[in-house]
């Protein structure tokens, strides 16, 4: 396992680290799916130590996720110890009717902090997001408050914000024009290039970088076929509709050749081909099982920077499409 550093802070992370998403388990939002189906207990630990095992030391979570059940698990296998860096977020709660809340309120997210050590078992959180805030948000403050306090209190180390899909840069731009916080979270993967000029932009004024959805939902592992169906409770039910994934498998094609021509599997080229930028910290791919964590870890390359260029340009020349249709399935 590599490292690499935090941006300007004095956090050194694996270039591959832990997405925890997935072993939150099937939570329902009333009838919306906000978790990726059946998973056991059991395998998540096992996931979560032979990660470990591997050198990964990152661990990125959310209250969220599982509704606390992910950061609960990530406090059985690990507790307090001083040898993992652990991210979670707080800004998404339900409310008495199920419904999702977005809530940045300085008093909830001092309340949530609490409640998030409470089940990681730990002393601090080494990096606290505001999970997807909006630009109103932040103009708001009360948000930023919390977060400053929080860090003046010793609750948290550095704090910074996950940020949109498909239009990651107003609220980034807010933070980096104010100087706030120390780092972003963004999707970046071979499908959804958008932020690939904040990730300089943000890496040269000395913010950390997490590149999540390094696979896009399972695309880039090439394992789904026209004929995939997900179950109610995966939220790929409708994030990846047939037409999608009719679309991808065709336009991904050129990919794989690239990954045949290297001899390594497509989720190797999936994650080579992030932390081929410079100035991202880790990438976070979603782990279930120990043998995913394995296959996470395996055949990380540099790429020719013609391999590279060739990738970056497939996602002005065909992807551009796919990304619309995903954002408009939601």
């Amino acid at each position: 396992m590599k490292f690499r550093k935090f941006g300007n802070t004095d956090l050194i992370v694996s270039e591959i680290g832990f997405g925890a998403w997935g072993i939150g388990g099937p939570a329902m939002a009333g009838n919306i799916p906000i978790g990726w189906g059946e998973v056991n207990d059991s395998d998540s630990l096992n996931a979560l130590k032979k990660s470990f095992d591997l050198g990964i030391n990152f661990y990125d979570t959310a209250d969220f996720y599982g509704l606390g059940h992910s950061e609960e698990l990530i406090g059985r296998a690990f507790g307090n110890s001083d040898k993992i860096i652990v991210a979670t977020k707080v800004g998404h709660r339900l409310t008495s009717e199920d419904s999702i809340f977005l809530d940045y309120s300085k008093q909830y997210i001092i309340e949530a902090c609490e409640r998030s050590l409470s089940r990681l078992k730990r002393d601090v959180i080494d990096y606290y997001q505001l999970h997807s805030a909006k630009l109103v948000s932040l103009e708001e403050g009360g948000c930023i408050e919390a977060m400053l306090l929080l860090q003046q209190q010793g609750k948290i180390r550095y704090w910074g914000l996950s940020l949109n899909t498909f239009n990651p840069f107003p609220e980034a731009e807010f933070l980096m024009n104010n100087s706030l916080g120390n780092g972003f979270q963004l999707v970046l993967n071979i499908i959804n290039q958008k932020a690939g000029e904040l990730i300089e932009i943000a890496g040269s004024k000395g913010y950390g970088i997490i590149a999540r959805m390094p696979l896009q939902f399972g695309l880039l592992t090439g394992k789904f076929t026209q004929e995939t169906v997900f179950t109610d409770n995966d939220h790929r039910k409708f994030r990846l509709t047939p037409e999608i994934l009719k679309t991808a498998i065709l336009k991904l094609k050129p990919i794989w050749n690239i990954a045949d021509n290297y001899g390594i599997s497509k989720t190797s080229l999936a994650l080579s081909f992030i932390l081929n930028f410079a100035h991202v910290s880790t990438v976070i791919p979603g782990i279930k099982t120990a043998d995913q964590a394995v296959l996470n870890c395996e055949n990380i390359i540099k790429l020719t920077t013609e391999d590279f260029n060739k990738i970056k340009n497939l996602y002005k020349e065909e992807f551009l499409e796919l990304i619309d249709m995903m954002k408009q399935a939601g």
